[in-house]
């Protein structure tokens, strides 16, 4: 699953997300949601989210 719908993503999940200084290289972070700080219900470049370690970016790629 990408990570562009809200409804895939909740709190404890696992995800790969891209970091603001990481969108030009496109290198990937792992950890878990602790907030979801996309409103819509969907977004293009992914949803944003917090992870529990405090980081923002956008999910690029759901852990199953």
């Amino acid at each position: 699953m990408n990570g562009q719908k809200r409804s895939d993503i909740y709190p404890g999940r696992v995800v790969d997300i891209v970091l603001k200084k990481d969108q030009p290289t496109g290198k990937l972070t792992r950890g878990c949601v602790k907030n979801i700080l996309t409103s819509s219900s969907n977004h293009p470049r992914g949803i944003k989210v917090r992870l529990e370690d405090g980081q923002i970016g956008r999910v690029q790629k759901i852990i199953e």
